[in-house]
This record gives C-alpha cells, structure tokens and sequence, in this order.
C-alpha cells in the first residue's frame, strides 16, 4: 500500500510508524514539495547527542494547517522547531495557533530570516516560547538542552542551564535568543539527512560558502558579513557521496559562488571530472566576475550541464549608486557574451521592478539591454520589503508603500503609481509563463522582432506606441512589445493564473496574426517547433490549417530529456 503513497505521504506515514516518540520535532512548511529543507537538515544533523530523540516533518504550503498540526500532535513531542520564511510565515502561524490551543504545553522554538529581524510585532513570534534569531545550526541544540534538562524527572543544574539562568537558578530563558554565525569548522555537514526519497523526488540543496561581501539595501544577505567558506575537503567527501547515492543535479545556495575564485574552480573541476549525461549543476554567480582560470573550466562543460543565477537587479547607474550595489557592466556584458557564445552555460538572470529612483522607462531600458545580452531566462521580479533590510531608509523620500503582508511587495512609489505597478506585475508574470518557461522559445521573440513585418500583401502592424512601422523594421522596444501583449493577453483573459499552456499557445497565435497582423504560416511554425521542445508531438487543432500534413517532427535526445524541463526545451 506504502509504494502507492505520493512520497511526502511516505515519509509523514513512517514518522507514525516510529516505535519511539521523539522530543524534538524539526518542521516547516516548504513552498514546494520538491524543496527540500536545507536548514533543518544542518539543525538536526548538529543536535548531537539530542540528534537520537529528533526528528524531521516536512509539509508544503498546500497542505491545510490543522491537518499539519494533528500530525505534529500525534508525535507527542516536548519540542517543535518551526523554519519561518517568507513564503510560509501566515500558514504557520494558523499551525502554531492551533497547536498552542490543544497542547500549550509543548515549547515552540522559531527561526529562519523572517523571524531573525523586527520580531516584537509579529504574531507569529508573540505564539511562540522562543526564537532564535540569525544562524541557529548550534544555538538550537544549546536551547534544546535546557529545555529538555528542565523538564527531567532527574533534573540537575548544568553549564547550559546556568548560561541563561542570570543570578537566579532555573530563570526562564529569554524569549528572544541570538545565535552568534558559526564557523564552518564547528558544523557537522547534513548531506547524509538527505533520504533515497529526496535524491529521487526532490532539489539537493548544498553550500560552499555563506554570506555575501556586497551591501545591496535590498538583499538580506547583504547582513551576513563576512562570506565564510566550507572546508573543501570536507564538502567533496559529501559531494562524493551523493553523487554515489545517484544525485544528478545540485543546486547551490552561495549568494556569491565565484568570489573565492580558487574554492570555485575547485568544485567545476570536480564536478567536470565526474560528469554523466543528465548531470546539472547551479550557481549564483557574481556577474561581474569570471576570471580566465574560471572561464577555462566553464567552456569545457557540455550544454546544459551548467546554469548560472545572476543577479543583476538594475543597469541604472544611479540607482545601483541609491541602493549601495556594486557592479561592473562592462565587464558584466563581456562576460555574457563568453557565456552565450562559448559555453553552453544556461543563464538565469535577475532584475528587480520597483526600486527607489527606477521609471518605468529606465526599468524598459534595462530590459531591453538585457534582452540584447541573450540569457536564456530574464527574472523580472517585483521589489519586496523583507524584514531587516536597509531599503526601509528609502521610504519618505521615494513615497515607498510595501503590502503588509508576505511577500511585502511595493504597490507604488513616488516614480510608479499604483495601477501602473500592477501592469508591470501582470507583465512579470505573463513573461514568466511565456519568456521562462521554455514553452515559447522561438515565439517570445515574434512579440517584438515580429512587429512591422506584415502578412503578404497587407499593411505593416501598428508599434506600441499607436504609430506604424515601416515593413521589415523592428520593433525597437521589447519591453514595450511584452508590455502591450500583456495587457492585450489581460484583457482576454482577466487572470495571470491558471491558463493552460494549449489556451496559452491559442492566444499566442490570436495576437501575433490578429493584432500584430503577422503571417500565421511562420507564427505556427514556430508554435508547433515550440510545443514539440517539451517532448509532445499531438498537434494542436489550431495550429493544423496552417501546416503541412507532414510538419517536421523534433527528436528529443536522451541527454535533454535527463535535464530540468526547462533548461532541456532550449537545447532542442
């Protein structure tokens, strides 16, 4: 019966089936299934003695609070340690709520980054016993200890318990607990908590390095300072040992994995030297930074195998000044260039809507330079107020209004009005589901290298702007292209959620040919090239009267299929 279970129903079943109930219980609600707990992972791995009497329960974020909370409850634990971020932080609060109700008996120990800065007004921290704040690898097992010592039947004063006792023996620990960072030699690595169950369904989370060295106002990281390497023998010893457990694709959580150039050419060299076809390996790179030594050791990569996070956030000058963010863009695009044209390198690069001193034309300009740049994927993501960053010093001078609640994004500013912020939210998202997926690969492009090249015999389409191209000339804004089919593609549909990708390929079609006036032959062409990057060859109704019979059919080689679906599309 197990085998039929979906596997997080898997796990949650053998936490049932444990003959002992442990104290603690190390839980949090993920934004996915596939993600994995890294965090709670380095807790558990450094309870040390305690690391018998503990254990994991991983939900997701669709899962009803009360369902999560009777199976907290049926564990029977003194203990429940809760990860709280931004995207789980307002279901959590409804488990804890609930759980303090039936057992308030039970300690509730919080931590994670959105409970590590401006506590006192959060409900969630007002629910809980303690929380400690910053990196809690060690502090939590040292707060364990005197909770679990406390409540012995043979208890005994200790170091641990006298640590936070002040003058009077057995005071209550406070309810605000600061972790001190951790150096990476005093930390048991976690990689052998991940299960057969996570290399088979789920993202492998690992790290070389944590911190950041750059103090971008918007950007937690921007607070751990300074960046403090893994022993790298240590790690590829772990690194070893998952790729012989079967794991094919790491996805690597160093806000700045090319800092420590030697670290990082180590880890590629590894990697390299132990590739197999369907291996995939990610990292967040700094975009200025690709020394030849790295650029050597990235080219020998076959495609695919590699994909780089860049964050880029702004190719405004002043407001990378405004918001204390350090970058090169000479170099920035000369590293883009080697990437696209000499590796097989899949980029993923970031920009950010909203931030103080940005226009809506400055931000379109950005775009645009960065379509030009060529990365395989653009992020075009909405400014968040996260708790603790420094952007808060921005507020009174650029009318910055943030949403109260999670994931705090801006709803307008002195630059951006409200109904126009939501247009560009609509536009990133619509880009996500078009430009990102890697379901549009040769279409996007149409939206604007399409505009002013007119069906035969017909007049040339009309620009964004209301005025008429010439034929043959293209539109020379792809910001502004997206942004009229976005809202074009709002007004048909009412909703930036749930539009299946066939309806998504119909509408496609009905604005290339019908407002743009393209010729439907070629636009279909490259829809039905298109569909059949993501293995499927059923032909859609729609596209069929303007194909021949015998349309080319797409192979898809086993290596692409091996990779994440929507790196796999562009290598078709």
């Amino acid at each position: 019966m197990a085998a039929f279970l979906h596997p997080q129903l898997r796990s949650q079943a053998r936490l049932f089936r444990a003959k002992r109930e442990p104290d603690i219980v190390l839980t949090t609600l993920n934004a996915k299934y596939i993600h994995a707990a890294f965090g709670l992972r380095y807790l558990l791995a450094n309870l040390g003695e305690l690391r018998p009497r503990a254990c994991l329960a991983e939900f997701d974020i669709n899962q009803r609070p009360l369902d999560i909370a009777e199976i907290l409850l049926a564990r029977n634990p003194q203990i429940i340690g809760f990860g709280i971020y931004i995207w789980n932080v307002e279901p959590t609060t409804e488990v804890i709520a609930a759980l303090k109700l039936v057992r308030p008996d039970i300690k509730i120990i919080l931590g994670g980054p959105e409970v590590s800065h401006e506590t006192e007004a959060q409900k969630i921290v007002q629910l809980a016993d303690h929380v400690i704040t910053g990196e809690a690898d060690l502090k939590f097992a040292e707060v364990c200890r005197v909770l679990l010592e406390r409540r012995s039947p043979t208890r005994r004063e200790d170091v641990n318990d006298q640590k936070y006792a002040g003058s009077e023996t057995g005071a209550p620990l406070p309810k605000i607990i600061p972790a001190a960072l951790p150096e990476f030699s005093q930390l048991t690595l976690p990689y052998d908590l991940y299960t057969d169950d996570d290399i088979a369904h789920r993202v492998i989370y690992v790290e070389a390095s944590r911190g950041c060295p750059f103090t971008c106002e918007f950007c937690l990281s921007s607070l751990d300072i300074p960046v403090r390497q893994a022993p790298l023998p240590a790690l590829l010893e772990q690194l070893q040992r998952l790729l012989d457990r079967g794991v094919k694709q790491f996805k690597f959580v160093d806000r700045s994995f090319n800092l420590n150039v030697n670290s990082s050419k180590t880890i590629l060299e590894f990697f390299l030297a132990r590739y197999r076809p369907g291996h995939f390996f990610h990292f967040e790179m700094i975009p200025d930074r690709l020394p030849e030594s790295l650029r050597e050791i990235i080219g020998k990569f076959p495609p695919g195998a590699l994909q780089f996070e860049v964050g880029i956030q702004t190719f405004n000058e002043e407001v990378s000044q405004l918001i204390r963010r350090r970058q090169n863009y000479e170099k920035l695009a000369d590293n883009f260039h080697f990437l696209r044209h000499k590796t097989g390198v899949h980029i993923h690069a970031d920009l950010i809507m909203g931030l103080p001193g940005e226009t809506v034309e400055s931000f379109a300009a950005g775009f645009d330079r960065l379509i030009a740049l060529g990365p395989q994927e653009i992020q075009a993501g909405i400014l968040k107020r996260l708790r603790g960053t420094p952007i808060v010093r921005h507020d009174a001078e650029w009318q910055m209004v943030y949403h109260p609640h999670p994931p705090y994004e801006i709803l307008q500013n002195k630059l951006i009005h409200f109904t126009t912020m939501q247009k560009l939210r609509r536009l990133a998202r619509y880009w996500d589901l078009v430009g990102n997926s890697g379901n549009f690969i040769e279409t996007t492009p149409l939206i604007w290298g399409g505009h002013g090249v007119p069906p035969s015999g017909g007049p040339a389409g009309a620009l964004a702007d209301g005025q008429t191209a010439k034929a043959g000339t293209p539109n020379p804004s792809p910001f502004q292209a997206f942004l009229r089919f976005s809202e074009w593609l709002y007004g048909r549909t009412g909703r930036t959620d749930s539009i299946a990708l066939m309806r998504l390929m119909a509408l496609l079609l009905e604005f290339l040919t019908g407002e743009l006036r393209l010729d439907p032959k070629p636009v279909a062409e490259a829809l039905w090239r298109d569909y059949q990057r993501g293995g499927r060859h059923d032909k859609p109704v729609f596209l069929k009267d303007f194909l021949p019979a015998e349309a080319t059919v797409i192979p898809l080689r086993k290596t692409e299929a091996a990779l994440p679906k929507r790196q796999a599309r562009h290598l078709v």
